[in-house]
Protein backbone atom coordinates (compact mmCIF):
# COMPACT_ATOMS: atom_id res chain seq x y z
CA UNK A 1 0.00 0.00 0.00
CA UNK A 2 1.36 3.40 -0.92
CA UNK A 3 2.15 5.68 2.00
CA UNK A 4 0.26 8.93 1.78
CA UNK A 5 1.27 12.27 3.34
CA UNK A 6 0.66 12.05 7.05
CA UNK A 7 1.10 8.27 7.25
CA UNK A 8 2.20 7.40 10.74
CA UNK A 9 -0.09 9.92 12.49
CA UNK A 10 -2.59 8.12 14.68
CA UNK A 11 -5.75 9.21 16.49
CA UNK A 12 -6.35 12.87 17.22
CA UNK A 13 -4.01 15.72 16.41
CA UNK A 14 -3.21 18.41 19.02
CA UNK A 15 -6.13 20.63 17.98
CA UNK A 16 -8.59 17.73 18.09
CA UNK A 17 -8.66 17.20 14.32
CA UNK A 18 -8.76 13.62 13.15
CA UNK A 19 -5.53 12.39 11.53
CA UNK A 20 -7.51 11.37 8.45
CA UNK A 21 -8.79 14.94 8.05
CA UNK A 22 -5.26 16.34 8.35
CA UNK A 23 -4.06 13.87 5.72
CA UNK A 24 -6.81 14.94 3.33
CA UNK A 25 -5.90 18.58 3.85
CA UNK A 26 -2.27 17.81 3.06
CA UNK A 27 -3.26 15.83 -0.04
CA UNK A 28 -5.32 18.75 -1.24
CA UNK A 29 -2.44 21.14 -0.63
CA UNK A 30 -0.02 18.91 -2.52
CA UNK A 31 -2.41 18.52 -5.46
CA UNK A 32 -2.86 22.29 -5.43
CA UNK A 33 0.89 22.79 -5.58
CA UNK A 34 1.12 20.53 -8.62
CA UNK A 35 -1.71 22.42 -10.34
CA UNK A 36 -0.05 25.70 -9.45
CA UNK A 37 3.22 24.42 -10.93
CA UNK A 38 1.51 23.59 -14.22
CA UNK A 39 -0.03 27.06 -14.34
CA UNK A 40 3.34 28.67 -13.68
CA UNK A 41 4.85 26.65 -16.50
CA UNK A 42 2.20 27.84 -18.90
CA UNK A 43 2.49 31.45 -17.78
CA UNK A 44 6.26 31.55 -17.97
CA UNK A 45 6.32 30.05 -21.44
CA UNK A 46 3.67 32.51 -22.55
CA UNK A 47 5.71 35.30 -20.99
CA UNK A 48 8.79 34.25 -22.89
CA UNK A 49 6.88 34.25 -26.16
CA UNK A 50 5.37 37.63 -25.39
CA UNK A 51 8.73 39.13 -24.51
CA UNK A 52 10.22 37.81 -27.74
CA UNK A 53 7.36 39.33 -29.72
CA UNK A 54 7.87 42.69 -28.03
CA UNK A 55 11.55 42.56 -28.89
CA UNK A 56 10.74 42.06 -32.56
CA UNK A 57 8.16 44.86 -32.65
CA UNK A 58 9.70 47.38 -30.22
CA UNK A 59 11.97 50.32 -30.93
CA UNK A 60 15.74 49.90 -30.99
CA UNK A 61 16.13 51.64 -27.61
CA UNK A 62 14.10 48.94 -25.86
CA UNK A 63 15.48 45.97 -27.75
CA UNK A 64 18.18 45.12 -25.19
CA UNK A 65 15.83 45.32 -22.21
CA UNK A 66 13.12 43.22 -23.82
CA UNK A 67 15.67 40.67 -25.00
CA UNK A 68 16.96 40.33 -21.43
CA UNK A 69 13.39 39.98 -20.20
CA UNK A 70 12.75 37.22 -22.72
CA UNK A 71 15.93 35.40 -21.72
CA UNK A 72 15.12 35.66 -18.02
CA UNK A 73 11.54 34.47 -18.51
CA UNK A 74 12.62 31.60 -20.73
CA UNK A 75 15.21 30.56 -18.15
CA UNK A 76 12.54 30.60 -15.46
CA UNK A 77 10.32 28.45 -17.66
CA UNK A 78 13.15 25.97 -18.17
CA UNK A 79 13.80 25.76 -14.41
CA UNK A 80 10.08 25.26 -13.76
CA UNK A 81 9.85 22.50 -16.36
CA UNK A 82 12.88 20.79 -14.82
CA UNK A 83 11.34 21.08 -11.36
CA UNK A 84 8.09 19.53 -12.58
CA UNK A 85 9.96 16.60 -14.07
CA UNK A 86 11.94 16.17 -10.84
CA UNK A 87 8.80 16.19 -8.71
CA UNK A 88 7.19 13.25 -10.50
CA UNK A 89 9.90 10.66 -11.09
CA UNK A 90 8.16 7.32 -11.08
CA UNK A 91 6.57 7.97 -7.69
CA UNK A 92 3.07 7.02 -8.82
CA UNK A 93 4.00 3.32 -8.82
CA UNK A 94 6.03 3.31 -5.60
CA UNK A 95 4.87 1.90 -2.28
CA UNK A 96 6.67 4.59 -0.27
CA UNK A 97 7.27 8.19 -1.35
CA UNK A 98 9.43 10.83 0.31
CA UNK A 99 8.78 14.46 -0.65
CA UNK A 100 12.05 16.41 -0.51
CA UNK A 101 11.48 20.17 -0.38
CA UNK A 102 13.90 23.08 -0.08
CA UNK A 103 14.34 26.79 -0.83
CA UNK A 104 17.08 26.34 -3.42
CA UNK A 105 16.58 25.99 -7.16
CA UNK A 106 16.73 22.60 -8.85
CA UNK A 107 19.83 23.69 -10.79
CA UNK A 108 21.95 24.17 -7.64
CA UNK A 109 24.17 21.29 -6.44
CA UNK A 110 21.66 20.22 -3.77
CA UNK A 111 18.99 19.94 -6.45
CA UNK A 112 21.29 17.86 -8.64
CA UNK A 113 22.15 15.75 -5.61
CA UNK A 114 18.51 14.84 -5.05
CA UNK A 115 17.98 14.11 -8.73
CA UNK A 116 20.81 11.60 -8.32
CA UNK A 117 19.09 10.27 -5.20
CA UNK A 118 15.97 9.56 -7.24
CA UNK A 119 18.03 7.26 -9.47
CA UNK A 120 19.81 5.60 -6.54
CA UNK A 121 16.73 4.77 -4.51
CA UNK A 122 14.83 3.50 -7.53
CA UNK A 123 17.70 1.10 -8.25
CA UNK A 124 18.14 0.01 -4.61
CA UNK A 125 14.44 -0.57 -3.98
CA UNK A 126 13.46 -1.89 -7.38
CA UNK A 127 10.91 0.91 -7.63
CA UNK A 128 9.30 0.25 -4.24
CA UNK A 129 10.52 3.63 -2.97
CA UNK A 130 10.56 6.97 -4.75
CA UNK A 131 11.60 10.55 -4.08
CA UNK A 132 9.68 13.61 -5.24
CA UNK A 133 11.60 16.90 -5.37
CA UNK A 134 10.01 20.29 -4.63
CA UNK A 135 12.54 23.14 -4.98
CA UNK A 136 11.95 26.90 -4.63
CA UNK A 137 9.83 26.57 -1.46
CA UNK A 138 6.96 24.93 -3.37
CA UNK A 139 5.79 23.13 -0.23
CA UNK A 140 6.39 26.05 2.11
CA UNK A 141 9.26 27.40 4.17
CA UNK A 142 11.56 25.37 6.40
CA UNK A 143 9.56 25.98 9.57
CA UNK A 144 6.31 24.76 8.02
CA UNK A 145 8.07 21.68 6.66
CA UNK A 146 9.49 20.88 10.09
CA UNK A 147 6.01 21.31 11.57
CA UNK A 148 4.72 18.81 9.00
CA UNK A 149 7.41 16.34 10.05
CA UNK A 150 6.38 16.67 13.67
CA UNK A 151 2.91 15.56 12.53
CA UNK A 152 4.45 12.45 10.99
CA UNK A 153 4.23 13.51 7.33
CA UNK A 154 6.52 12.09 4.67
CA UNK A 155 8.53 15.24 3.96
CA UNK A 156 12.24 15.99 4.09
CA UNK A 157 14.22 19.21 4.04
CA UNK A 158 17.72 20.47 4.64
CA UNK A 159 18.50 22.07 7.97
CA UNK A 160 21.53 22.84 10.07
CA UNK A 161 22.68 22.93 13.66
CA UNK A 162 21.61 26.55 14.04
CA UNK A 163 18.05 25.59 13.13
CA UNK A 164 18.02 22.54 15.39
CA UNK A 165 19.08 24.75 18.29
CA UNK A 166 15.73 26.50 17.97
CA UNK A 167 13.99 23.10 18.02
CA UNK A 168 15.21 22.01 21.43
CA UNK A 169 18.81 20.83 20.93
CA UNK A 170 20.74 23.99 21.84
CA UNK A 171 24.26 22.52 21.74
CA UNK A 172 23.78 21.64 18.06
CA UNK A 173 23.87 25.36 17.24
CA UNK A 174 27.59 25.69 17.79
CA UNK A 175 28.39 23.94 14.49
CA UNK A 176 27.15 27.09 12.75
CA UNK A 177 29.31 29.43 14.81
CA UNK A 178 31.51 31.85 12.84
CA UNK A 179 35.02 30.59 12.02
CA UNK A 180 34.64 27.45 14.15
CA UNK A 181 36.35 25.15 11.64
CA UNK A 182 39.72 25.66 9.98
CA UNK A 183 39.31 22.81 7.49
CA UNK A 184 36.76 20.36 6.10
CA UNK A 185 38.72 17.55 7.74
CA UNK A 186 37.75 19.04 11.09
CA UNK A 187 34.11 19.11 9.98
CA UNK A 188 34.02 15.42 9.09
CA UNK A 189 35.88 14.42 12.24
CA UNK A 190 33.22 16.20 14.29
CA UNK A 191 30.40 14.55 12.31
CA UNK A 192 31.92 11.14 13.07
CA UNK A 193 32.32 11.89 16.80
CA UNK A 194 30.35 10.57 19.75
CA UNK A 195 29.37 14.15 20.58
CA UNK A 196 27.66 14.55 17.20
CA UNK A 197 25.83 11.24 17.55
CA UNK A 198 24.52 12.38 20.95
CA UNK A 199 23.09 15.54 19.37
CA UNK A 200 21.39 13.49 16.64
CA UNK A 201 19.87 11.21 19.27
CA UNK A 202 18.56 14.20 21.22
CA UNK A 203 17.01 15.60 18.04
CA UNK A 204 15.33 12.28 17.30
CA UNK A 205 13.76 12.40 20.77
CA UNK A 206 12.23 15.71 19.64
CA UNK A 207 10.66 13.95 16.64
CA UNK A 208 13.24 14.70 13.92
CA UNK A 209 15.50 12.10 12.30
CA UNK A 210 18.69 13.13 10.46
CA UNK A 211 19.22 10.82 7.48
CA UNK A 212 22.48 12.35 6.19
CA UNK A 213 25.11 14.80 7.43
CA UNK A 214 27.75 14.48 4.72
CA UNK A 215 26.42 17.07 2.23
CA UNK A 216 28.66 20.10 1.58
CA UNK A 217 26.44 23.14 1.17
CA UNK A 218 29.52 25.28 0.73
CA UNK A 219 31.65 27.84 2.48
CA UNK A 220 29.51 30.85 3.28
CA UNK A 221 30.78 34.16 1.93
CA UNK A 222 29.47 37.72 2.12
CA UNK A 223 28.02 39.63 -0.85
CA UNK A 224 27.34 43.35 -0.37
CA UNK A 225 26.40 46.47 -2.30
CA UNK A 226 29.38 48.39 -0.86
CA UNK A 227 33.02 47.24 -0.67
CA UNK A 228 34.06 45.09 2.30
CA UNK A 229 37.80 44.56 2.58
CA UNK A 230 38.17 43.90 6.31
CA UNK A 231 35.87 42.96 9.17
CA UNK A 232 35.66 46.60 10.21
CA UNK A 233 33.89 47.42 6.93
CA UNK A 234 30.90 45.34 8.08
CA UNK A 235 30.10 47.79 10.85
CA UNK A 236 26.48 48.94 10.60
CA UNK A 237 25.71 47.03 7.39
CA UNK A 238 22.38 45.20 7.31
CA UNK A 239 23.22 41.63 6.29
CA UNK A 240 20.54 39.06 5.56
CA UNK A 241 20.91 35.79 7.45
CA UNK A 242 18.54 32.82 7.84
CA UNK A 243 16.03 33.41 10.61
CA UNK A 244 17.69 31.77 13.60
CA UNK A 245 19.43 33.09 16.70
CA UNK A 246 22.80 31.45 16.10
CA UNK A 247 23.39 32.98 12.68
CA UNK A 248 21.94 36.32 13.72
CA UNK A 249 24.28 36.73 16.67
CA UNK A 250 27.12 35.20 14.68
CA UNK A 251 26.97 38.16 12.32
CA UNK A 252 26.17 40.74 14.96
CA UNK A 253 29.47 40.05 16.75
CA UNK A 254 31.29 40.87 13.51
CA UNK A 255 29.82 44.39 13.70
CA UNK A 256 27.02 43.97 11.16
CA UNK A 257 23.29 44.23 11.82
CA UNK A 258 21.83 40.84 11.03
CA UNK A 259 18.44 40.72 9.33
CA UNK A 260 16.45 37.48 9.27
CA UNK A 261 14.65 36.97 5.97
CA UNK A 262 13.38 34.21 3.69
CA UNK A 263 15.81 33.44 0.87
CA UNK A 264 13.19 34.18 -1.77
CA UNK A 265 12.86 37.78 -0.54
CA UNK A 266 16.56 38.66 -0.65
CA UNK A 267 16.87 39.75 -4.29
CA UNK A 268 14.23 42.46 -3.96
CA UNK A 269 15.54 43.54 -0.57
CA UNK A 270 19.00 44.08 -2.05
CA UNK A 271 17.56 45.80 -5.09
CA UNK A 272 15.57 48.26 -2.95
CA UNK A 273 18.47 48.75 -0.48
CA UNK A 274 16.35 47.37 2.37
CA UNK A 275 19.47 45.37 3.21
CA UNK A 276 23.12 45.97 2.36
CA UNK A 277 24.17 42.41 1.79
CA UNK A 278 23.61 38.69 2.18
CA UNK A 279 25.72 35.66 3.00
CA UNK A 280 25.59 32.19 1.53
CA UNK A 281 27.72 29.75 -0.47
CA UNK A 282 28.59 30.79 -4.03
CA UNK A 283 26.14 28.30 -5.54
CA UNK A 284 23.25 29.98 -3.77
CA UNK A 285 24.45 33.56 -4.25
CA UNK A 286 24.81 32.95 -7.97
CA UNK A 287 21.84 30.60 -8.30
CA UNK A 288 19.53 33.25 -6.82
CA UNK A 289 21.17 35.90 -9.08
CA UNK A 290 21.96 38.10 -6.07
CA UNK A 291 25.14 39.27 -7.77
CA UNK A 292 22.97 41.24 -10.19
CA UNK A 293 22.01 43.65 -7.39
CA UNK A 294 25.06 43.45 -5.10
CA UNK A 295 28.46 43.77 -6.73
CA UNK A 296 31.01 43.21 -3.95
CA UNK A 297 32.02 39.76 -2.69
CA UNK A 298 34.48 38.95 0.09
CA UNK A 299 35.52 35.31 0.33
CA UNK A 300 35.55 35.26 4.12
CA UNK A 301 34.32 31.66 4.47
CA UNK A 302 32.83 32.51 7.86
CA UNK A 303 31.04 29.14 8.07
CA UNK A 304 32.04 25.81 6.59
CA UNK A 305 28.46 24.82 5.93
CA UNK A 306 27.82 21.10 5.87
CA UNK A 307 24.12 20.48 5.72
CA UNK A 308 21.90 17.73 7.03
CA UNK A 309 18.68 16.25 5.68
CA UNK A 310 15.94 15.59 8.18
CA UNK A 311 12.66 13.67 8.19
CA UNK A 312 9.94 12.82 10.67
CA UNK A 313 11.24 10.31 13.22
CA UNK A 314 7.76 8.76 13.45
CA UNK A 315 7.53 8.40 9.68
CA UNK A 316 11.04 6.94 9.41
CA UNK A 317 10.45 4.45 12.22
CA UNK A 318 7.20 3.34 10.56
CA UNK A 319 9.16 2.12 7.51
CA UNK A 320 10.26 -1.51 7.19
CA UNK A 321 13.91 -1.90 8.22
CA UNK A 322 14.89 -2.65 4.63
CA UNK A 323 13.42 0.65 3.43
CA UNK A 324 15.13 2.56 6.25
CA UNK A 325 18.45 1.14 5.06
CA UNK A 326 17.76 2.04 1.43
CA UNK A 327 16.91 5.60 2.39
CA UNK A 328 19.96 6.12 4.61
CA UNK A 329 22.30 4.66 2.00
CA UNK A 330 20.69 6.74 -0.74
CA UNK A 331 21.02 10.01 1.18
CA UNK A 332 24.66 9.24 1.97
CA UNK A 333 25.60 8.30 -1.60
CA UNK A 334 23.73 11.29 -3.03
CA UNK A 335 25.68 13.46 -0.59
CA UNK A 336 28.95 12.23 -2.07
CA UNK A 337 27.66 13.10 -5.53
CA UNK A 338 26.53 16.55 -4.31
CA UNK A 339 30.01 17.21 -2.93
CA UNK A 340 31.64 16.47 -6.27
CA UNK A 341 29.21 18.79 -8.04
CA UNK A 342 29.61 21.45 -5.35
CA UNK A 343 33.39 21.56 -5.50
CA UNK A 344 33.43 21.71 -9.30
CA UNK A 345 30.72 24.37 -9.34
CA UNK A 346 32.38 26.75 -6.87
CA UNK A 347 35.19 27.70 -9.24
CA UNK A 348 32.72 28.08 -12.10
CA UNK A 349 30.34 30.27 -10.09
CA UNK A 350 33.18 32.47 -8.89
CA UNK A 351 34.46 33.01 -12.41
CA UNK A 352 30.96 33.78 -13.68
CA UNK A 353 30.47 36.37 -10.96
CA UNK A 354 33.75 38.04 -11.89
CA UNK A 355 32.80 37.98 -15.57
CA UNK A 356 29.45 39.58 -14.70
CA UNK A 357 30.98 42.54 -12.92
CA UNK A 358 31.39 41.46 -9.30
CA UNK A 359 34.45 42.78 -7.47
CA UNK A 360 35.91 39.84 -5.53
CA UNK A 361 38.14 40.22 -2.47
CA UNK A 362 40.27 37.25 -1.46
CA UNK A 363 41.32 38.24 2.06
CA UNK A 364 44.85 37.67 3.31
CA UNK A 365 45.60 35.53 6.37
CA UNK A 366 46.01 38.74 8.34
CA UNK A 367 42.57 39.98 7.33
CA UNK A 368 41.00 36.60 8.15
CA UNK A 369 42.72 36.68 11.54
CA UNK A 370 40.90 39.96 12.16
CA UNK A 371 37.57 38.29 11.35
CA UNK A 372 38.32 35.36 13.66
CA UNK A 373 39.34 37.63 16.52
CA UNK A 374 36.15 39.65 16.16
CA UNK A 375 34.12 36.41 16.17
CA UNK A 376 35.59 35.02 19.38
CA UNK A 377 33.10 36.72 21.78
CA UNK A 378 30.38 34.64 20.12
CA UNK A 379 31.71 31.56 21.91
CA UNK A 380 31.41 33.33 25.25
CA UNK A 381 27.64 33.69 24.76
CA UNK A 382 26.83 30.09 25.65
CA UNK A 383 24.46 31.11 28.43
CA UNK A 384 22.39 33.09 25.88
CA UNK A 385 22.04 29.98 23.73
CA UNK A 386 21.48 27.50 26.54
CA UNK A 387 24.71 25.64 25.81
CA UNK A 388 26.21 23.03 28.09
CA UNK A 389 29.12 24.15 30.26
CA UNK A 390 32.43 23.95 28.41
CA UNK A 391 30.75 23.22 25.06
CA UNK A 392 33.28 25.13 22.96
CA UNK A 393 36.19 23.14 24.41
CA UNK A 394 34.25 19.88 24.08
CA UNK A 395 33.57 20.49 20.39
CA UNK A 396 37.11 21.65 19.66
CA UNK A 397 38.39 18.41 21.18
CA UNK A 398 35.91 16.31 19.22
CA UNK A 399 37.00 17.87 15.93
CA UNK A 400 40.70 17.51 16.72
CA UNK A 401 41.46 21.19 17.23
CA UNK A 402 42.29 21.42 20.94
Amino acid sequence: MKLSPGNGVRGLLPDGDRAEDRINVFKTKTEGNIMKLKKVMALTMAGAMAATTLTACGSSSSTTETTKAAETTAAAAADTTAAAAAADNGSSDAETVLQVAFENSISEPVGQGWEKAQEIIKEKSGGKMAIEIYPDSQLGDKSSLIDSMLLGENVCTLADGAFYADYGVPDFGIVFGPFLFDSWDQVWKLVDSDWYKEQCDKLEEKGLKIIASNWIYGERHTLTNVPVNTVDDLKGLKIRVPSNEIQSKGFDVLGATSTGMALGDVYQALQTKTIDGAENPLATLYGRKLHEVAKYLILDGHVKNFTTWVVSADWFNSLPEEQQTWLLETAEEAGEYNNEVQQAADAEYLQKMKDEGVTVVEPSEEVLAGFKEKAQPFYEMGADFGWSDGLYDTVKKAMGAE
